[in-house]
């Protein structure tokens, strides 16, 4: 039987998948404030590979306009399709590598914790999402389902060696039924998982139950980045972290959080619309803003950016890291304010 393997993230792509923002309980003010940055996102990427930008009927005229030259020059591909949101990296497939093929893991997505602890009820569209995203780009589909899994809730190596944590795959909105034995297995069965690493915890008030996207990445095939600070609980999940990480035996390097907090303002709340039923915000609200949610693509490493006295420390951190790739800096305040950022807007199809 072909060996399994998900690749790593810094090896060639084919391309990326990525959702344009629009669910007013996510994004504030019809998420004016945030398409600009999607754009130079999706604009950074396109230069060097294709990016395939799914997109409604009702916002496929601003991707346009913001868009237009990526467009024109066929670097990004629109799908009209409906979504429920737009983390593409929790909802469209998990690629997978056998005999040189590629697959696309369709997990099942329950808006991160379902009837126990998930944002909004109404996710069957993204639900759907990761089978249409298959269909189109026409790889094979492996049907994971019951199985329930985010994209940002594991990171690989490329070489069998995947990193998560236990606050979110042990959590009672996912599998509750299944040990973290049979969960392991899981991993092993779609992912080709030879060697688990189970963090404890992630960041601090991380509203998708710790995602490793948001605390730890490799940089290398035994080499990581850690979310890190010093004080309070945060702290001492760090240093937990760091335990566990080097006793695996993976190099680590400390990346800063932000010093000052990023937390939804007066002027945030007043732009989002919710639906009955979904989380909602509250003024001075801390968002749990780290510069591990980058991403990796042919043309560079794109770097979230707070505004923070940390944000250069961040850059030259991942400098040394990916030798040879283009940082690329991108002002992410307004990706935080809808729940993630750049990495979990992101969704590689390695080549």
């Amino acid at each position: 039987m072909e060996k399994t393997v998900m690749p790593a993230e810094w090896e060639p792509h084919f391309g990326t998948v990525m959702i344009w923002p629009e669910r007013p309980g996510s994004w504030p003010y019809n998420a004016a404030p945030a398409r600009p940055v999607f754009a130079r996102i999706i604009s950074e990427i396109s230069k060097g590979e294709k990016v395939f930008l799914a997109v409604s009927e009702a916002g496929e005229s601003s991707a346009k306009e913001l868009l237009k030259n990526e467009i024109l020059s066929e670097r990004v591909e629109l799908w009209r399709v409906k979504t429920d949101d737009c983390w593409a990296r929790d909802m469209a497939p998990t690629f997978i590598k056998r005999g040189g093929e590629r697959f696309g893991v369709d997990w099942a997505f329950n808006a991160w914790g379902g009837d126990y602890n998930g944002l909004y009820g109404d996710y069957f569209n993204d639900d759907k999402f990761a089978s249409y995203a298959c269909a189109r780009l026409g790889v094979k589909c492996i049907n994971a389902r019951p199985f329930v899994l985010e994209g940002g809730s594991v990171h690989s190596n490329g070489c069998g060696t995947i990193i998560t944590t236990e606050e979110c795959l042990l959590s009672k909105g996912r599998n509750p039924s299944l040990s973290k034995a049979q969960i392991s297995e899981k991993l092993k069965q779609y992912l080709g998982a030879e060697k688990i690493i189970w963090l404890k915890r992630g960041i601090v008030g991380d509203e998708t139950d710790g995602h490793v996207d948001n605390i730890c990445a490799f940089t290398g095939k035994e080499s990581v980045v850690l979310a890190w600070n010093d004080a309070g609980e945060q702290g001492e999940i760090c240093r937990e972290n760091y335990r566990i990480l080097t006793e695996s035996g993976l190099n680590v390097t400390k990346l800063t959080l932000p010093e000052k907090p990023v937390a939804v303002s007066s002027y945030d709340l007043k732009g989002f619309r919710f639906a009955e039923g979904e989380a909602v915000r509250k003024e001075g609200e801390r968002l749990a803003a780290s510069y591990v949610n980058f991403y990796i693509c042919n043309a560079g490493v794109l770097v979230p950016q707070f505004g923070d006295q940390n944000d250069k420390n961040a850059i030259q951190v991942l400098k040394t890291a990916f030798v040879g790739r283009k940082i690329i800096p991108v002002p992410a305040r307004e990706l935080i304010v809808g729940g993630g950022n750049i990495h979990c807007l992101t969704q590689q199809v390695p080549l």
